[in-house]
C-alpha cells in the first residue's frame, strides 16, 4: 500500500481559521485534529495539515490547488466562495483566497478540449481573456 500524501500549508497563526473556512467551502470536509500549532483536516477526501509556522513564509502562485468542475454552477460556486472576504481574482481561472492560497477553478472538460488540435488554440485564446472561466464560451471556441 502506498503512503498517503498530506499537503502541509504554512500559516501565520491562522491555520484553524483557514481549516474552518475550507470546511465550509467543500461539502465533504472535516477537521480531524486541532492543537494550537497544528490542525489537520480533510477536503473531499484530500488530507491537509495547517501549521501555525509564523510570518517567515508566504504562499505564492508556484503552488496552486485545481478544482475540476463539471458545470458553470460549480465554477461560479467555488469562484464566489474562494474570492469572498478579501480573496483576489486573477486570470485564466486562477484566484487567491483570503489566506493567499492559489486555486485554479477549471472545467473538467478543458484537458479534453485542449487535446483536440483544431480546437486547442481557440480554447486557449478564450481562456487567456477570462478571469472566471465561462464553460459555454470555452466549449464553443
Amino acid at each position: 500500500m502506498a503512503n498517503p500524501i498530506t499537503t502541509c500549508l504554512w500559516f501565520d497563526g491562522k491555520a484553524k481559521e483557514a481549516a474552518d473556512f475550507y470546511c465550509t467551502v467543500f461539502k465533504d470536509s472535516k477537521i480531524t485534529h486541532d492543537t494550537p500549532m497544528v490542525v489537520t483536516f480533510e477536503l473531499n477526501g484530500s488530507k491537509f495539515m495547517g501549521l501555525n509556522g509564523g510570518p517567515q513564509f508566504k504562499f505564492n502562485e508556484a503552488t496552486s490547488f485545481m478544482i475540476n468542475c463539471e458545470t458553470q454552477q460549480e465554477i461560479d460556486y467555488y469562484w464566489e466562495k474562494l474570492t469572498a472576504d478579501g480573496g483576489q481574482e486573477s486570470m485564466c481561472g486562477w484566484l487567491k483566497d483570503k489566506f493567499g492560497v492559489s486555486w485554479q477553478i477549471v472545467p473538467s472538460i478543458i484537458a479534453e478540449l485542449m487535446s483536440i488540435p483544431e480546437k486547442a488554440e481557440r480554447v486557449m485564446k478564450e481562456v487567456m481573456q477570462m478571469k472566471k472561466l465561462d464553460l459555454d464560451k470555452i466549449k464553443n471556441a
